[in-house]
């Protein structure tokens, strides 16, 4: 696997000491990320995937399909930011493949669950899995970036995406026709996972040693802001945060739903609309990171949120294939904005880098929980029509993108201080 230099990307604290070369992006590592991404995030998008499966099979309403999605999500959002907080303080290489090795056991329980209680475990026990891999994985990219911070989280991120868009093909394909017991052949994917990341594991434990041995600490950046301005600048990326997956949640767990009910589509042919949908998530994710590097993460911001808002109010409103069209625009725009939220919270808490990572995807699974709980039972009590006529005015809330501060701002040339 690529080798890479030292991670002191930023500025030396110590006048004495020679400036250090830039770092060169380690591909090898980026791309071994991204692959257990995708493999990860192709495991969990089984659950939503589903979901029409088991609303079937075992008579849930729409209330129910919302719980399993919140006890999924929300036992990764609360161990997330805990997660990425300990590693900053104490890395442990290994972790990743352990996070994957949790997935497989919850996997396979899903698989065999037949109650809805034992689904709920199930599905908790995978959400405590991703809560190991994200703010780690999301760290380690950021250490292989190089100076191409923004690149990296969307390389990263992307694999996540392709893989969230296989799962509903997946289970289109094999799930549907199979039954829930099929899941448990995708634990050959968390096992391939575990190798990959256990080589992961081994090149960030030589690059430790590697640290320890010319001195153990590494340089951050000081943040030129005030304390009140980098609070209200993280509040901001945090409730876009929640607009965006709010909004995202409606589709990803409710967009087959919708079709199926309005237009009267199959299962299976909902899946693939699904998949459709998420493949333009990916692609905007790849394209957000460098965007960001090349414009600036708040303009990127600024279109992403706020430009997806005239696609959102119009699908409501539209037939079969411009419901379709619309969402993929929707998906490609709104999408672009994630990497540069979490590159742009990064910069403003330099030396946190696991702990934001940690925080921010938390908040993601978190809030996505809430949104598909409280979705769910909006549907039951009104229509899933009327959900996603509610859900269209949620990208309006990127205006806020207004009080950010500037790029020039953040990088401020003042001297480091140690980490």
């Amino acid at each position: 696997m690529t080798e890479i230099a030292e991670d002191a990307a930023l500025p030396i604290a110590a006048p004495t000491q020679p400036a250090p070369a830039i770092p060169m992006t380690a591909m090898g590592v980026l791309v071994a990320l991204g692959v257990s991404h995708m493999l990860n995030d192709t495991i969990q998008a089984l659950i939503p995937a589903i979901y029409p499966v088991l609303k079937q099979t075992y008579g849930f309403s729409f209330a129910d399909i919302g719980m399993i999605t919140f006890v999924f999500q929300i036992s990764s959002s609360l161990l997330q930011p805990m997660v990425g907080t300990f590693t900053d303080r104490k890395p442990m290489p290994y972790s990743l493949a352990v996070g994957m090795g949790i997935t497989l056991v919850g996997l396979l329980l899903l698989s065999h669950a037949s109650s809805f209680h034992a689904i709920l475990v199930a599905a908790g026990i995978v959400g405590a899995g991703s809560a190991i891999f994200h703010p780690e994985a999301s760290r380690l990219a950021h250490l292989a970036a190089g100076r191409r911070h923004g690149f990296a989280q969307s390389l990263f991120q992307v694999g996540g995406n392709f893989g969230s868009s296989l799962g509903p093909l997946l289970a289109a394909w094999i799930i549907v026709p199979h039954g829930q017991r099929a899941l448990a052949w995708f634990s050959v994917l968390a096992c391939i996972g575990m190798a990959v990341l256990a080589r992961v594991g081994r090149w960030y434990g030589d690059h430790l040693n590697m640290r320890a041995s010319r001195g153990g600490a590494h340089a951050t950046t000081a943040n030129p802001l005030s304390t009140t301005r980098t609070t209200l600048a993280m509040t901001i990326l945090i409730v876009l945060l929640i607009s965006k997956f709010f909004y995202m949640i409606s589709l990803t767990n409710y967009y087959t739903f919708y079709l199926i009910h309005k237009f009267g589509v199959s299962i299976q042919m909902s899946q693939i609309y699904l998949f459709v949908f998420m493949f333009a998530v990916a692609a905007g994710t790849i394209a957000g990171g460098p965007l960001g590097d090349r414009f600036g993460r708040k303009a990127v911001i600024w279109v992403s949120i706020l430009g997806v808002a005239p696609f959102s109010l119009a699908l409501p409103h539209t037939g079969l294939a411009g419901t379709v069209a619309l969402s993929v625009f929707a998906g490609l725009i709104l999408a672009s904005a994630f990497p540069s939220i979490v590159v742009f919270a990064q910069e403003l808490m330099p030396g946190r880098v696991g702990m934001v990572a940690g925080l921010f995807f938390g908040f993601a699974f978190g809030f996505s929980a809430i949104a598909s709980a409280a979705l769910g039972r909006l549907a039951d009590a009104t229509s899933i029509e009327y959900v996603f006529q509610v859900c269209a005015y949620l990208p309006l809330i990127g205006l806020l993108t207004t009080f950010l501060p500037g790029l020039n701002e953040i990088h401020d040339p003042r001297p480091a201080t140690a980490d």
